[in-house]
């Protein structure tokens, strides 16, 4: 039997809520790649079954945020210099399609990333990294979803979300989360002026800096 569907709605929000939990996990570092994920230990921490837990790394498997060799079970995916050097190669192309789509921003829209990004400075008062982990995406995909290109912009997202244990790295560091902030504010005036072109070319600059970070940070090769 496949279960009710009060029931079958209950296990989808379980699931959904642990999917979450893991990923504020993996933005405050608590798990981190090539780290194995105990099942029982997840559960037990969150106060579910394994079943909802299961099902969460499977989605997870299938970003390829998690991986899972039998006998083995599941692990945080980590990238080597190559593939994590891919995963900005493609973000650079599919971001810029996007970018260059935007229509002229009104002044709601306008207002909305500036209160977006003044969120991020509020959390890098507190030095609350998981938080601008979470406001800087909110803040690039706000952006984003104003240029209509549903589709491109939900393979970005699945791009972000298999780098997302890398992404944190780079804001442990006092400059670098000053800096997001000052990258948007520029951002938000070229977008006033209606400048898309201006917007890619900071974007390509943020997105490069954030590159350059991460081999520092984790000790790989320049790209």
């Amino acid at each position: 039997m496949t279960g009710t569907a009060p029931e079958t709605a209950r296990r989808v929000t379980s699931v959904a809520r642990v999917v979450e939990e893991i990923r504020a996990m993996l933005r405050a570092r608590e798990l981190v790649p090539g780290q194995q994920v105990r099942q029982e230990s997840l559960a037990a921490r969150l106060g579910v079954s394994r079943i909802p837990v299961r099902e969460a790394l499977k989605s997870l498997e299938a970003e390829g945020v998690m991986r899972h060799e039998p006998h083995v079970g599941y692990t945080v995916t980590r990238l080597n210099a190559d593939e994590l050097a891919q995963v900005y190669l493609m973000r650079r192309a599919l971001e810029t399609e996007v970018l260059r789509a935007l229509p002229r921003l009104s002044s709601a829209q306008l207002g909305e990333l500036t209160r977006l990004n003044e969120a991020i400075g509020a959390d890098v008062e507190r030095v609350d990294v998981a938080g601008i982990v979470a406001g800087n995406q909110a803040f690039h995909f706000t952006m984003f979803g104003y240029s209509g290109l549903d589709l491109v912009v939900e393979e970005i997202d699945r791009l972000w979300r298999r780098s997302e244990p890398y992404r944190t790295v780079h804001l442990y560091d006092a400059e670098s989360r000053r800096r997001v902030m000052r990258e948007h504010r520029k951002m938000i005036t070229a977008l006033r002026r209606g400048d898309t072109e201006g917007v890619v070319t900071l974007m390509n600059a943020h997105r490069d800096l954030t590159v350059s970070d991460l081999h520092a940070a984790l000790g790989l090769p320049p790209s």
